[in-house]
């Protein structure tokens, strides 16, 4: 199978020409590496996401012939084998969490005043935040950062997780339940 000139080939298309031919691997990691690095980074240091990234696609190159498109697509797929990949660094990440929970808002000096307003507010959050994603089990904490890191769907999110939608909705909804009763609580004593 060839793509028609000027037509990038759908995620079905490639995911049936990679098994036949290893060398379009190289699309899949050409399409989705940015998104799979943007999600790793969001939960753990720059330099350990661009690792993992790199990881999820030896990963996936390596098991590239156990991809089921009936299960879905690749994107989740590939999302699914970086959750696996950060969880091995599950403890690391709690503490790193823990520890940003405890430092306080910097000083932002220059820049648009909007963006100066939207960064101030951001960072007096971030404490908030983190001891919150701390707070999450980690299956709650995995379905937030595919859906607010990793901009997958419900669907999306099951699939890397291996799980149903419903349980998906229900990790969501509870840890939604759990940062907004810290954030009231912290508003109300702070």
């Amino acid at each position: 199978m060839t793509a028609d000139v000027g037509r990038p080939w759908t995620d079905s298309e490639l995911a049936e020409q990679v098994l036949s031919d290893p060398e379009a691997f190289t699309a899949v990691h050409d399409r989705y590496f940015r998104p799979v690095y943007r999600y790793v980074a969001g939960r753990l240091d720059a330099q350990t996401a661009e690792d993992i990234a790199a990881e999820t696609f030896l990963v996936a190159f390596d098991q590239r012939k156990r991809f089921d498109p009936q299960r879905g697509a690749l994107r989740p797929w590939l999302f699914g084998i970086a959750t696996n990949l950060v969880a091995r660094h599950r403890r690391a990440e709690a503490r790193r969490l823990k520890a940003l929970a405890r430092v306080g808002p910097d000083v932002v000096a220059g820049g648009h005043e909007d963006q100066v307003v939207t960064s101030l507010t951001a960072q007096r959050m971030l404490p908030q935040l983190a001891r919150g994603l701390a707070a999450l089990s980690q299956g709650e904490r995995d379905a937030v950062m595919l859906l607010a890191l990793g901009q997958l769907g419900y669907e999306e999110i099951a699939q890397a997780l291996g799980v149903s939608s419903g349980t998906v909705g229900s990790r969501l909804s509870r840890a939604r339940t759990k940062l907004r009763a810290l954030i009231e609580e912290e508003n109300v004593h702070g």
